[in-house]
């Protein structure tokens, strides 16, 4: 799978947006599903979205529905989060993790399911 390399991360106003990517430099990135963690101070680590290898299937944390949007390009190994209308309690460490299991589909949601980890991105969403 090789590393993942997240960024895009940053201090923002509530209302605001954000992109974070992650590259990763595996060979073989395009079937793998790929998902998106957060972990707030003080609290565990928790899902946020996941894509499957094609990117045609998504799945979304309730609390992020609708605001959030994972996407994928293949051809340059880069997994997306693009966050729209933040609020104070979406602000994290967010981290990128790749799936031990190949051409799942659904994406999978646990933590467990991934073994690859970026080494995570701060964001801050002011009020």
């Amino acid at each position: 799978q090789g590393q993942l390399v997240e960024s895009g991360g940053g201090l923002v106003q509530a209302g605001g947006s954000l992109r974070l990517s992650c590259a990763s430099s595996g060979r073989t990135f395009s079937i793998y599903a790929m998902g998106w963690f957060r972990q707030a101070p003080g609290k565990e680590r928790e899902f946020v979205t996941a894509i499957s290898g094609s990117g045609r299937s998504t799945y979304y944390a309730d609390s992020v529905k609708g605001r959030f949007t994972i996407s994928r390009d293949n051809a340059k190994n880069t997994v997306y989060l693009q966050m729209n209308s933040l609020k104070p309690e979406d602000t994290a460490v967010y981290f990128c993790a790749a799936d031990r299991c190949a051409s799942r589909v659904p994406p999978p949601s646990r933590e467990y399911d991934y073994n690859y980890w970026g080494q995570g991105t701060q964001v801050t969403v002011s009020s």
